[in-house]
């Protein structure tokens, strides 16, 4: 049977119709899947906060615990074992210090806001990552959905390219969490996935048409589901089918024959300058395509980066990379140098006002290195690292105690992180969704905005 049998034939085609149409189509098979499975979740009407000055957010996200003791919040006086095997350097904040690994970032420090004060009761990576992004406690009752997957589905602006695009994947706290949580299709994230290309480009294969795929057959697929949508909301049959698109699907067909979407994701368009700035690395890459996507207005974007859970050989995956290794390649000098190239280019091009970067994981690291030499999970401090979007520039929040045990003041919940988030970002924290069965559940049901950060 031919599309054009099918499309003529059938006012009321069946699923088994039209996946018989799409199967020789495995490009836009999963496209077309969240646009016939995207139904928003209705939320009350909230004014926006007096205070917004962000457009988009990127979140960097460190999955498996990064060690605040080696990143954000060195202890040189401290007994050894505690301090650990590696320095601590000077910053353009007086009197702060970041681990050696993250030489960039302590030369643009004053542009940032570290958050030192951090502190949560859990410990395991699911349960963790899953207070740490949606601001609530994980309970049986409630999917929440991200901070992220939240203000993609609260974002109504018309655009060709998703409005939450996590790179390469969203698969965090061991891929348990689902950014859309209750509020399903609608909120959730376009993930990509690195290609084979040998310059490492990040262009996701599911933008890329088979060659016996003419653009006559990807519109006769348009008209189809158009009128599987039709029949499935029982709606007019003389209305025209490309109107019948739910806003996904629609914007899938869009994706698929844009050039400019294409073209988006082309990070080896840059100039050679400009990936070397980034290195060659999947995270260094993975945040060139986030300023990227940034420029073309992608409000959210993960960022995230893999490999943080060092519970042993911490100096050789934090700073080395390998054994021997005379230049540090291990995952944070590769996420220094991308951050650093991520922040200059923000100023650069005149985003940096108008998005706000978040680079944090679910938990800190023991504050005494093991018998392996590595730290174990730590949640009950650790840090963040934020900069732009209206963010204080060169400023502390909080502190940890001598030996980064616990908080020393100012102590900072995760729910309060999200709720800062959301306030940066124009949305009111206490605002409400509904969920499928009915229950109110606002925002940041337990977070309070963090004043020092927002200024409100």
């Amino acid at each position: 049977m031919t599309s054009g049998r099918l499309l003529h034939n059938s006012k009321h085609p069946s699923r088994r119709d039209f996946l018989e149409l799409s199967l020789p189509c495995s490009a836009i098979g999963a496209a077309l899947w969240l646009g016939m499975n995207s139904r928003a979740v209705a939320d009350d009407s909230a004014p926006t906060p007096p205070f917004s000055r962000a457009k988009r957010c990127i979140l960097v996200w460190l999955d498996g615990g990064p060690s605040h003791l080696e990143l954000f919040d060195p202890k040189p006086n401290a007994p050894a074992a505690i301090r650990g095997p590696l320095r601590s350097i000077a910053t353009k904040i007086p009197g702060v210090q970041l681990g050696e690994v993250l030489p960039r970032m302590a030369e643009r420090l004053d542009r940032c806001t570290l958050v030192r004060s951090i502190t949560s009761p859990l410990g395991e990576h699911n349960l963790a990552t899953h207070y740490a992004l949606t601001g609530h406690k994980p309970t049986g009752a409630v999917e929440y959905p991200a901070f992220t997957g939240t203000l993609a589905h609260l974002d109504q602006s018309r655009a060709i390219l998703p409005r939450h695009i996590a790179i390469p994947h969203h698969q965090v706290g061991g891929s348990q969490l689902r950014a859309e949580g209750f509020l399903g299709a609608s909120a959730r994230p376009y993930e990509l996935h690195r290609d084979s290309d040998p310059q490492g480009s990040l262009v996701p294969k599911n933008l890329t048409l088979p060659p016996e795929l003419t653009r006559l057959r990807v519109d006769q697929r348009r008209e189809y589901l158009g009128l599987l949508d039709q029949s499935q909301t029982a709606r007019d049959a003389n209305q025209p089918s490309d109107e019948a698109l739910s806003p996904a699907a629609r914007q899938a067909f869009e994706m698929l024959t844009s050039p400019d979407a294409r073209e988006a994701f082309q990070i080896e368009r840059e100039q050679p300058a400009t990936l070397a700035r980034y290195g060659d690395r999947l995270i260094g890459q993975s945040l060139l395509l986030a300023r990227r996507l940034a420029e073309r207005g992608v409000p959210l974007i993960t960022v995230n980066q893999l490999g943080w859970d060092t519970h042993s050989d911490l100096a050789l995956r934090l700073r080395d990379g390998y054994a021997g290794a005379k230049v540090g390649v291990g995952l944070a000098p590769l996420l220094d140098q991308g951050l650093a190239a991520l922040l200059d280019d923000l100023v650069e091009r005149e985003l940096f006002d108008e998005t706000v970067v978040l680079v944090m994981g679910e938990f800190g690291r023991t504050p005494k290195i093991n018998v392996e030499g590595g730290r174990d999970h730590w949640p009950r401090v650790f840090s963040a690292l934020m900069f732009g979007g209206g963010v204080p520039q060169g400023h502390v929040v909080g502190s940890s105690d001598k030996h980064g045990e616990s908080p020393a003041d100012q102590p900072v919940t995760p729910a309060d992180l999200v709720a800062t988030i959301y306030q940066l970002m124009g949305v009111d924290p206490k605002r409400k969704l509904r969920t499928p069965d009915g229950r109110d559940v606002a925002l940041s049901e337990n977070g309070s905005v963090i004043r020092e950060i927002t200024g409100t």
